[in-house]
């Protein structure tokens, strides 16, 4: 039997990052080798990220958002030249992957790797402040719909519970051919709904009043997915505080966690 190492990937934070840990014991479950990787070791270059398949940067608030939400974490890439450069090499190589989860969403936006952006000086999907105006915390549903994202292979279709936490998640589009662009691309990886499984506009269905109800998007290749939505916080039956009555039955492990061993699956089958 040949037996291969586990892929390694990376969760990237920067100060304010507090999403890290249940993000790495997350992808631990899953099967990968999980490095713990620092802003100020990719800068000094005592770490460089040519070395992983996966890049994961997870959600908080970087830098508090004061200049806005990860837009302090985006400078530190883009304006460091041989980050850019290493980073910008990392995302074109056809056998990694990353994702993005809440303030790692917005800076997968901001970076360029999703949302079908010519360059990230010239963005067509940003996230702006929840038209609540206010920092929303709940338990939210989401469909996962028909997409290239190679982490929710097989899933399409799906309802079901995940945590929100954000206060500027609100997905919106330069044109309304950039939506069209990101529909008809199967870019579109998540929606929220209502109790029907119906894509919502209605609030607080709708946490923050995405155009579409859109909850995440992924890259034209599928490989980076970026989300709005903490799968982490929920890959445990017992961190969800709602669950189908049958589900207590059957279901040992929380659905989520299937994205991550898709993406497991998928290292290894392209390794």
């Amino acid at each position: 039997m040949v037996c291969f190492p586990a892929p390694s990937v990376a969760v990237i934070r920067e100060e304010g990052s507090n999403g890290d840990r249940e993000m790495a014991a997350s992808l631990h479950m899953a099967g990968f080798q999980v490095w713990d990787v620092t802003m100020q070791d990719l800068l000094d270059g005592h770490v460089t990220v040519d070395r992983f398949r996966g890049a994961i940067f997870p959600g908080g608030f970087s830098f508090a958002d004061v200049l806005g939400s990860a837009k302090g974490w985006a400078a530190s890439f883009l304006r460091h030249p041989q980050l850019r450069r290493q980073m910008d090499a990392f995302a074109k190589r056809p056998d990694t992957f990353s994702l993005g989860v809440c303030n790692g969403c917005q800076l997968l936006s901001l970076l360029g790797w999703v949302g079908g952006s010519e360059s990230p000086e010239k963005l067509d999907v940003v996230l702006d402040h929840n038209d609540s105006e206010r920092f929303e915390c709940r338990f939210s549903t989401v469909r996962i719909e028909d997409s290239k994202a190679i982490m929710l292979k097989g899933m399409a279709g799906s309802v079901f519970g995940v945590w929100v936490a954000h206060g500027e998640g609100r997905f919106s589009t330069r044109t309304d051919a950039v939506l069209k662009g990101l529909e008809s691309g199967r870019c579109v990886a998540l929606r929220y709904t209502d109790e029907d499984g119906q894509p919502t506009q209605e609030y607080p269905l709708n946490p923050n009043g995405s155009v579409a109800a859109l909850a995440g998007i992924c890259s034209a290749d599928g490989r980076h997915l970026a989300m709005m939505p903490h799968p982490e916080r929920c890959t445990k039956m017992w961190q969800w505080p709602w669950a189908p009555p049958s589900w207590s039955e059957t279901v040992q492990v929380s659905p989520w966690l299937r994205m991550l061993r898709n993406a497991f699956t998928w290292c290894i089958d392209s390794a």
